[in-house]
């Protein structure tokens, strides 16, 4: 049996749980917590609490503050901060304009985002961050926001190119993310004209007795994965273009975003709003942009 991660009553009764012996400041707010966290799992919210509690306890506080689930709610999802690596001048402004595209892309698009919270302090595993805040639970995935997703997973190589006119490595998790998200619309849901609704995923193919362990069989030939190979790069390229259009659209946005970013690097009170009040949100249905709502877009800090 595959137990699924909880709904928004589920996670704020484990929150509840997990907060029976940690004081509560009178700004947490356990139930926006839980519409806040869409995607964690029970541990994800033990764990999110408990760094929480650390936190507080790091500055002599018996309590937990808003402040503290903040910074938790990142180190739970993206990793612990690396403040001691070394980053040379150069790779902190190829970083900040990587994750002003990115953040650009995710306040212009209308299915994604908004941001919780844009870094450009290495950590897990990469040199910055740009934190989406999910917004709600969804039970299905829409076409419309899957090719969102890869556009927004490309903003950061597009502002790269745009800057320096080169690229760097930087984006090779965003690219393997784009490419997983572009290759899933194709073989798992029928998103291709050209492949019809044929299912071409084999990733829950068993191993048998006689098969070979390194060379299971992919159920089709090599026109077909030729065509799925095309259908792939036409997303991704469609993606990109979009990407490079808004981008360019709002150059000067990339420039300030970024700049910001380089002098604050992360903190609540590092607000992007006024580098992105003049970006227009795309609506929900329709090619023309609209005012973006009244949003505050924060390196560290919540969208409210």
């Amino acid at each position: 049996m595959i137990v699924g991660r909880p709904d928004v009553g589920g996670r704020e009764e484990i929150l509840k749980v997990h907060a029976r012996n940690k004081p509560l400041g009178d700004d947490v707010d356990l139930k926006q917590i839980a519409q806040t966290t869409a995607g964690f799992s029970g541990a994800d919210l033990e764990n999110l609490l408990n760094e929480a509690a650390i936190l507080a306890a790091k500055e002599n506080r018996v309590f937990i503050q808003q402040s503290d689930i903040r910074h938790a709610f990142v180190k739970v999802g993206i990793g612990p901060e690396k403040k001691s690596r070394i980053v040379s001048e150069k790779e902190r402004r190829i970083t900040a304009y990587h994750e002003a595209g990115h953040a650009i892309l995710f306040h212009v698009l209308p299915d994604v985002g908004p941001v919780y919270s844009v870094s450009i302090i290495p950590t897990g595993g990469a040199g910055g961050y740009t934190m989406p805040l999910p917004e709600k639970d969804d039970m299905f995935n829409t076409k419309g926001h899957m090719l969102q997703e890869i556009t927004v997973s490309l903003g950061g190589r597009v502002a790269e190119e745009e800057i320096f006119d080169d690229i760097t490595t930087g984006a090779s998790q965003d690219i393997k993310q784009a490419t997983a998200i572009a290759k899933s619309m194709i073989t798992k849901f029928g998103m291709s004209e050209k492949l019809g609704l044929i299912n071409y995923d084999n990733d829950s193919d068993e191993v048998f007795i006689g098969r070979d362990f390194g060379h299971t069989s992919r159920g089709y030939g090599e026109k077909i994965a030729g065509t799925i190979d095309e259908e792939v790069k036409r997303i991704i390229d469609e993606c990109y273009a979009q990407a490079r259009s808004i981008i360019q659209e709002y150059h000067p946005v990339l420039e300030k975003c970024a700049e910001l970013l380089l002098e604050k690097e992360k903190k609540p009170e590092a607000n992007l709003k006024h580098c992105l009040r003049k970006v227009r949100r795309m609506p929900e249905k329709g090619l023309l942009y609209t005012l973006c709502r009244q949003k505050e877009l924060t390196a560290g800090g919540f969208l409210t």
